[in-house]
């Protein structure tokens, strides 16, 4: 039942995707031909804003690009992972020549290294000339395209920084080859596995291999992550795996959880605000994109301040959150949490009240503050 709420969520999702997608042609000098891209851009992209969002690339956009584009608009929307600008790159007709490679060497020759240097040379600088791009790359692929994507890996600066490998068809030496690279590389890669049950035979056995030499990889810039799929085939494991690669690649984005909260942000060393400048500047730092705090996480480190009887902590969040969102109930409802917290009912009392002429939050509404400004006044009372 939950598998066919979720398909029912993702095709609803796939539908409002058909309306925004964006058709895009390229006139190629690396293949010399016309090209066709589809590029969806998030819901409330602002092209004058400072805000810039990672880049997707999916390879066999043809059949690919929806269900990538469904994941990230939902999980998205949840705020689990960052809005992302998805490229989709058609193959239907130049599929098998795109990305073939040589039967001597098994890298791409001919006909597939010019498809190679017409994504690092023409896709690339084209979505980053024409929107608002960050440095974070992602690279999508399934069977062919999914061993395809591996020669990105092979640069000495790889051009992407997070691989979704969908029952990939590997190319001779190609794990060997990835056991090599994965071991060396200097900044923070995630590559993410694929495999199902019922998939095919000879790609399976493959996979498992390759899951085996990969677990053996010792390189901390390396995050691995392997998903094999019960009742699932070479095709219908594109829709579990899509979302499974995307909580990987941005766990660190996700908002803190009840086990984050248990297991590190009440054990951190720092203050709880310190936790979270430092989970900020760690998002910043590792996905080069900055990430507007969200309530889910004022509210977990509002609460661990409390329980660690931290005042300095929660009034420094609470002059953050202020400076943040100046118009919402949020400041008000924080700064006066903080002076109930320091024992100065009074001014607790005052910014409560400051908070009804300003906008409700997710969490935060008018309801809420006159319940807290009955608690003071009450209090005051005693």
């Amino acid at each position: 039942m939950k598998r066919i709420v979720a398909s029912v969520f993702i095709f609803v999702f796939c539908i409002n995707v058909e309306a925004q997608t964006k058709y895009r042609v390229i006139n190629s000098t690396k293949l010399n031909e016309q090209r066709e891209l589809k590029i969806q851009l998030p819901r409330n992209y602002d092209p004058k804003a400072e805000r810039t969002y990672p880049i997707v690339v999916v390879l066999d956009g043809d059949y690919l690009f929806e269900p990538v584009v469904g994941n990230i608009d939902y999980q998205a929307y949840w705020e689990d992972i960052p809005d992302c600008i998805v490229v989709g790159v058609n193959q239907s007709t130049t599929r098998e020549s795109d990305l073939s490679y040589d039967d001597e060497t098994f890298f791409p020759v001919d006909n597939s290294a010019d498809f190679y240097e017409f994504i690092a040379a023409e896709v690339l600088p084209f979505v980053e000339d024409n929107y608002k791009a960050s440095k974070f790359r992602l690279i999508v692929g399934h069977n062919l395209s999914a061993n395809y994507i591996n020669y990105f890996l092979f640069k000495d600066n790889p051009l992407f920084r997070a691989y979704i490998v969908l029952s990939p068809d590997f190319a001779p030496e190609m794990i060997n080859r990835l056991k090599q690279r994965l071991a060396i590389v200097k900044d923070e890669t995630f590559y993410c596995l694929a495999t199902a049950d019922d998939d095919i035979k000879a790609l399976r056995s493959s996979i498992l291999e390759c899951n085996e030499i990969m677990k053996s990889i010792e390189n901390e810039k390396l995050n691995y992550s392997f998903n094999d799929f019960n009742d699932a085939n070479h095709f219908s494991l594109v829709g579990q795996g899509i979302p499974k690669a995307l909580n990987a690649i941005f766990s660190l984005y996700r908002p803190i959880d009840a086990e984050e909260y248990k297991e590190k942000l009440l054990s951190y060393d720092g203050s709880p605000y310190d936790y979270l400048i430092n989970k900020y500047e760690n998002i910043a730092s590792f996905y080069g994109f900055e990430k507007e705090i969200i309530e889910n996480d004022i509210r977990a480190i509002a609460a661990a301040s409390k329980k660690k009887r931290d005042v300095a902590s929660l009034e420094k969040l609470a002059k953050l959150i202020k400076n943040e969102f100046p118009n919402s109930m949020l400041s008000a409802y924080y700064m006066g949490m903080y002076y109930e917290m320091e024992g100065n009912l009074k001014k607790a009392l005052l910014r409560y009240k400051s908070g009804l002429m300003l906008e409700p939050s997710q969490y935060i509404d008018k309801e809420m503050i006159l319940e807290k400004m009955y608690d003071m006044e009450a209090a005051m009372k005693e």
